[in-house]
């Protein structure tokens, strides 16, 4: 290889590595299985869950307003601790192929179920000072999603391992402004991790003939590679909710959440096949050596609509609706501090998304209250744009639930929720253009649990 080819390489070089590191530093901050849209949760409290969460920033007697509604802390008379815990088993069955650069099938099985079982608690604390304030504390986790497929399936340049986690720490104020209306804020530190891995398609990249051009010795598919991004970040968000009882037996509640944007930092670390690596010496390209990077990315921006009304002493009805702006999700920018690996956007033009859910309680006796509930929660991605890290689509919610209150001052919930899931089509090259074609079949069953103790 003589001077200028090494030159023509290493241009090239870093231009491909440029698509293929946005493929790769797109998992820094590219989620994975939530139970409302794309990646968001709704999982911190088993007693709203058995109606499909309908009025759970008015229903009364339930903690979860610190995190759901500050403002609805007003109406409680005492001091309230609340542990919850749910168990999400979530099922996402791809069904396709995929094909290379040259066009030829890859090799591979269909991944095998890239769900799995995920648990997500959340405590709630809230302490009356005085007839007009109320404070609160919570721990939850708004945003998370988790897949894996088998290392060797035919989508593996494109997802293996996907896991986020967003866990927030929210302050919660109320302030009883009248006997009917209710002012709250909430301050809330929320610290985002993620840890995502998939193959590199080094064959590929090698073959190419606008770059290396070293086919027949690399075909597609001839020399897989690895890599695994990990990032995490803290940042400082907010939410304001107000809560308004026009008569004794209704009650509206209204919550607002800021986005929180954060600065992802993480670390790509690859693992390269020892004849790539050669070439790359030969060539003197400092090509896929471990790297920190750096990406922006907001969780969005929702608005949550609640209405409770108590229709007799047995019966109570609730509505909820919710907008989330995932449309604030328009592309992606990674920035890495290997100079060969250049900045990289991608689009991404993701829809704001609703959830619309109606359900209720019935009070057996003192003791027992069943609940049920309905519920339609539409996904903010699309065929074109849709990937395997996160197979979302549209959902239908059928949820039951029971309270056992032995004691005066402490209480049980079981909810019990089966999410029936539309199709996901999946259409994506990764970016060494092997392509994934196909389906997905996704459901899911949730199942939680929650004690609350009043004193």
């Amino acid at each position: 290889m003589n001077k200028n080819d090494s030159i023509f390489c290493v241009n090239r070089g870093a231009l491909l590595l440029g698509g293929l590191a946005l493929a790769i530093a797109a998992a820094l901050v590219i989620p994975q299985t939530a139970r409302a849209s794309a990646f968001q949760l709704k999982e911190d409290s088993a007693q709203s869950m058995g109606r499909s969460y309908a009025g759970r920033g008015a229903a009364p007697g339930d903690a979860s307003v610190v995190a759901n509604n500050p403002a609805a802390m007003a109406w409680f008379k005492h001091s309230y601790l609340k542990i919850d815990a749910t168990a999400i088993s979530f099922n996402a069955r791809f069904h396709g192929g995929a094909t290379d650069a040259l066009g030829r099938p890859i090799s591979g099985g269909d991944g095998g179920n890239a769900g799995g079982v995920i648990p997500v608690p959340a405590f709630m604390y809230l302490r009356p000072i005085n007839d007009q304030w109320v404070v609160g504390f919570g721990v939850s986790a708004p945003f998370g999603f988790k897949t894996q497929y088998d290392p060797d399936w035919v989508g593996r340049y494109n997802a293996i391992k996907s896991d986020l986690k967003s866990v927030d720490a929210t302050f919660s104020v109320s302030y009883k402004v009248t006997e009917q209306l209710a002012l709250g804020a909430s301050l809330i530190a929320q610290r985002t991790s993620v840890d995502l891995t998939n193959a590199v398609d080094f064959g590929a990249i090698l073959s190419n003939p606008t770059t290396f051009n070293l086919a027949p010795a690399f075909l597609p598919q001839s020399a897989d590679g690895y890599a695994r991004v990990k990032g995490n970040n803290w940042k400082w968000g907010w939410q304001l909710g107000v809560s308004w009882k026009p008569t004794d037996v209704d009650t509206f509640g209204i919550l607002y959440h800021a986005k929180i944007h954060h600065v992802i930092h993480g670390q790509a670390t690859f693992s390269v096949p020892s004849q790539v690596q050669g070439v790359f010496t030969q060539a003197n390209l400092p090509l896929f050596q471990n790297t920190a990077g750096i990406a922006n990315y907001s969780t969005p921006a929702y608005l949550n609509l609640s209405y409770w009304r108590k229709m007799s002493d047995r019966l109570s009805l609730g509505v909820e609706a919710d907008w989330t702006q995932w449309s604030s999700f328009k592309t992606l920018t990674v920035n890495f501090a290997n100079p060969y690996q250049p900045p990289s956007s991608e689009i991404y033009n993701w829809r704001n998304s609703y959830y619309i859910a109606v359900g209720g309680d019935y009070k057996l006796s003192n003791q027992l209250t069943l609940s049920a509930g309905l519920a339609l929660d539409n996904t903010p991605t699309y065929d074109l744009t849709r990937t395997p890290r996160v197979p979302d689509a549209t959902r239908h919610w059928l949820s039951f639930g029971l309270t056992y209150k032995p004691l005066s001052n402490f209480q049980m919930s079981l909810g019990y929720a089966h999410l029936f899931v539309n199709n996901a089509n999946v259409n994506i090259a990764s970016a060494t253009q092997d392509r994934l074609t196909g389906y997905y079949k996704n459901s899911a069953d949730l199942l939680a649990f929650s004690s609350t103790y009043r004193f």
